[in-house]
């Protein structure tokens, strides 16, 4: 029986938590002899400390955007020669990562965020770990903290990510894996756009479970659309959810948090479109869908930098604030021209991610977990044919 760590950061539930839960239930669904363990380190590290920094970022997010997007970019989203060690901190981290890793003994490391990334890059440079470790990215970009030398595998968003890594950093062409950010399996892919036979527009609306998406700020504008019915996920926030049901608006559905993927999946399935934040696990939720999106705000930081690349790879639409909304959405879902365009960017991104499959993201980590490096790509390789084969 083998043993996979998972590595997110922090207890919050954010997108770390959510591809790792992913990954886990694939290999679970999937296979029959490994262990699994989700660890935060911050909170193995010290409680008080884990909730100090969660409650930290919340409030400097909320109060104070474009300080931490500031803050985000300088020290974690800069050109290699600007760098940051943070030596301060290191020593006490990396020693508690030795600590974990003698505990735990994994046969494999999974990391779904930079932090714990880097700090093991640093023990395996230091021949203090010889255990596997691959790197799972949950955005569209690669910030400056991830840990690159000694990491085995790398699963990366897009084509444009595995170039960026062979060109900057001259990671081994056969330790990059192009996976799309890694969704549950739950959420089926549709090869086409689904036309549903709504006679009015239905979008999804999505401002996740925090609550600071903004979706208060368009009120307004959601009361007096005539032309399209919303659904809008409100997530853990009771106060948003009880507020959009005492409008008493036919054309707006306000949706509890949803635990149940199936049930997610069925909504998707239902709408036209959605709009959203450009976080990386729900922007890749709706891409497997293939449907369009619409971001109506931002988190300063990483949200705002994985709009710039959606935006760049037209794979998603900005709205603008002083604008109408219902007239910006419709303007969009309504012209032919600009739908083509974008399917055929999604077609792009799709024909891009090479571990398509569950099947064939489950045998590349069995690989990994075996420690056969040198077979990876042939064995993922061997497993697409008989996808292709099967008409999978």
């Amino acid at each position: 029986m083998k043993k996979i760590l998972f590595l997110p950061l922090l207890q919050m539930q954010s997108g770390h938590h959510q591809v790792a839960e992913a990954i886990m239930d694939l290999l679970k669904n999937h296979t029959d002899d490994i262990i699994f363990k989700k660890i935060d380190l911050l909170s193995y590290t010290n409680k008080s400390l884990e909730k100090m920094i969660t409650n930290g970022y919340l409030k400097w997010i909320r109060y104070a955007p474009e300080s931490y997007n500031l803050a985000y970019k300088s020290f974690f989203y800069v050109p290699p020669a600007k760098g940051h060690s943070f030596k301060w901190y290191q020593p006490l981290f990396l020693k508690k990562m030795e600590q974990l890793l003698a505990e735990e003994k994994p046969d494999l490391i999974v990391c779904t965020h930079a932090f714990p990334s880097n700090l093991l890059s640093k023990l395996k440079m230091k021949g203090k770990c010889d255990v596997p470790v691959i790197n799972v990215y949950t955005d569209f970009f690669i910030n400056s903290i991830w840990g690159r030398e000694g990491i085995d595998a790398h699963f990366v968003p897009s084509q444009h990510v595995k170039e960026h890594l062979l060109k900057k950093y001259q990671i081994p062409k056969q330790r990059l894996f192009v996976t799309g950010i890694p969704v549950h399996e739950r959420i089926t892919k549709n090869d086409v756009r689904k036309k549903t036979n709504n006679l009015r527009p239905q979008v999804l609306i999505a401002g996740g479970n925090s609550g600071l998406g903004g979706i208060a700020k368009l009120a307004d504008e959601l009361k007096c659309s005539t032309q399209i019915d919303y659904l809008v996920l409100c997530g853990k926030n009771r106060k948003l959810y009880e507020e959009i049901r005492s409008w008493d608006l036919a054309h707006i559905k306000p949706l509890p948090y949803l635990s149940s993927r199936i049930e997610m999946n069925t909504i998707y399935e239902a709408v036209d479109a959605i709009m959203t934040k450009p976080g990386g696990v729900t922007v890749s939720e709706a891409l497997k869908k293939r449907l369009p999106i619409f971001v109506h705000s931002m988190l300063p930081g990483q949200e705002e930098i994985n709009l710039h690349h959606l935006k760049d790879k037209e794979l998603a639409f900005e709205l603008e604030q002083k604008l109408p909304l219902e007239k910006q959405l419709l303007a969009v879902l309504q012209d032919a021209g600009k739908m083509k365009r974008w399917e055929q960017a999604v077609d792009a991104y799709q024909q891009g991610i090479e571990l398509d499959h569950p099947e064939s993201i489950v045998d590349a980590i069995k690989v990994i977990l075996d420690q056969e490096t040198s077979r990876i790509q042939s064995a993922v390789s061997s497993q697409q044919k008989v996808l292709h084969s099967a008409g999978a």
